[in-house]
């Protein structure tokens, strides 16, 4: 099936169904989702748009990104989603990459000019107007659907572009077909159990490869995805509270916030219709994945493991004994293997290759596995375990260190309230563990405690942290994973705290 053809068939079973919702009051059931599609399909053909054509949006977290995102699908071009945080080095690499033949945008988001930037960048741009409250009305082009082509027949072919970050180097475009953006939908399924009746809000990019899962989720089975364009921690969970969420995600600052709003509510639940949390993006901590359990009411964090090649390839289910200890299972068709530590995957989400083909051959081994660049392994139960990026390593004295085993570690601490562990140059050792904490409020933790603990913990010696930097927040991406780059970047432009071991 294709995508449009998904949204079509929701829309015939059940039209009076409420897929989406928004932070503003608005909402679209399955049947005016795609009546608005259709017409803002035929907008975009009048502005000479076609199938074949790629079309680039950079869109906040709101109906109108939606409704763009099924109007691309329904019209047949090739569609680019990029995140909002991108800027001029990598939209415009984006740009010229695809070759886009139109990018849509809001013309202002949080300050800063997309519509300026876009028009900087020589294709036809359409900028939206988003930065402000939005009224009843979708802020969208229409046009006439009788002079739409017919709607595209194939699930195999490219329909979909998306890009990983690149905070040095330029972002790989991963390409996608619509069957495999609707079966990465499987893990989410089945694995979390989403489906009618339940309400899931989300604050990341809908950009993201996450987001074409989720709304093929809830179009699959019924559920509501509430948008919300910005995510402030002081009163974003309060409002969605009020939609009564079913499931909340993603990622440990997200439940930080949701943790302290409880707090803030006192005693009587705030989300009394909540049966999950779920994680993407990056791993949970041990210590936040009790806390969740123990104020939010429920198992634990629901963890899970994807790509942007290979989308939401594992997932645990809310109902297993011990949620957040793996990232589960494989979703229905997928394969998972160990090759020399790293996981390898094979399945029906796999992506169709890179935008520049010259990546290909090194993203898949000699029998046609993807190689994730995740090294973990996969149990007698075939629950798949990340122990942290191939490259996320440390290397001291030629002994390779997992930055996530430490982190791990470090992590269980009880004044520790968020960690990243990363390598710093060192003349004798090549490089030394050095450890960015953020501190809970009231404590205070010297290098020495720190290591100290991971000696207890049963750390090996060589594994424990060597310099210790404390830090107000991490630096995440809007998925809730390390910017380590940036970290890396900001390391060397700093002398090293008086807390280090020589």
């Amino acid at each position: 099936m294709t995508f449009w053809g998904l949204l079509d068939d929701a829309a015939r079973r059940a039209p009076d169904a409420v897929v989406l919702a928004d932070d503003h009051g608005r909402s679209l059931t399955t049947a005016a989702l795609r009546d608005a599609a259709v017409r803002t399909a035929a907008g975009l053909r009048g502005r000479g748009v076609g199938p074949g054509d790629v079309v680039c949006w950079q869109l906040p977290t709101t109906l109108e990104a939606a409704v763009v995102m099924a109007a691309c699908a329904r019209l047949g071009v090739v569609q680019n989603p990029v995140i909002p945080v991108f800027r001029h080095r990598e939209v415009g690499f984006i740009v010229r990459q695809v070759s886009a033949r139109l990018v849509i945008v809001s013309e202002s988001w949080h300050g800063f000019g997309h519509g300026a930037m876009a028009r900087s960048l020589g294709p036809e741009v359409l900028a939206l107007d988003l930065d402000g409250p939005p009224g009843p009305a979708l802020w969208l082009p229409a046009g006439d659907p009788a002079s739409l082509p017919p709607a595209p027949a194939r699930a195999d072919e490219c329909r979909w572009i998306y890009y990983s970050s690149g905070t040095t180097a330029d972002p790989k475009g991963v390409r996608h077909s619509d069957a495999s953006v609707i079966a990465s939908s499987a893990g989410v399924v089945d694995g979390l159990g989403f489906g009618a009746g339940d309400v899931y809000p989300i604050a990341w990019p809908i950009a993201h490869i996450g987001g074409v899962s989720m709304l093929a989720a809830a179009l699959r089975t019924g559920g509501t995805l509430v948008l919300f364009d910005v995510f402030d921690p002081a009163v974003t969970p309060e409002r969605m509270a009020a939609h009564r969420p079913t499931v909340l995600g993603s990622a440990t600052p997200f439940f930080h916030a949701y943790l302290a709003a409880q707090r803030r509510h006192g005693g009587d639940p705030l989300f009394p219709a909540l049966r999950a949390c779920v994680g993407g993006g990056a791993a949970t901590p041990e210590p936040v994945n009790r806390e969740v359990a123990q104020v939010l009411g429920v198992p634990g964090v629901v963890g899970s493991w994807g790509l942007t090649e290979f989308p939401v390839a594992t997932s645990e289910r809310s109902t297993d004994a011990e949620p957040g200890t793996t990232v589960g299972r494989p979703a229905a068709g997928v394969r998972v293997r160990v090759v020399d530590g790293e996981l390898r995957l094979k399945g029906p989400q796999c992506f169709l290759g890179y935008a520049d083909a010259g990546l290909d051959a090194e993203a898949f081994d000699a029998d046609g596995w993807l190689r994730t660049g995740d090294l973990g392994d996969v149990d007698e139960q075939g629950r798949v375990r990340v122990r942290g990026r191939r490259k996320e390593v440390v290397i001291r004295n030629a002994e390779t260190i997992s930055a996530a085993e430490v982190e791990g570690v470090l992590a269980r601490h009880p004044a520790v309230r968020d960690v990243a562990v990363v390598g710093v140059p060192d003349e004798r050792t090549g490089e030394r563990i050095c450890a960015v904490v953020v501190v809970r409020p009231g404590h205070d933790v010297p290098l020495a405690v720190l290591v100290a603990h991971c000696q207890a913990e049963g750390l090996a010696r060589h594994k424990c942290p060597e310099r210790l930097e404390t830090v107000g927040e991490l630096p995440r991406n809007p998925m809730g994973k390390v910017l380590r780059r940036v970290l890396e970047g900001w390391l060397a432009s700093v002398s090293a705290s008086s807390d280090h071991v020589d």
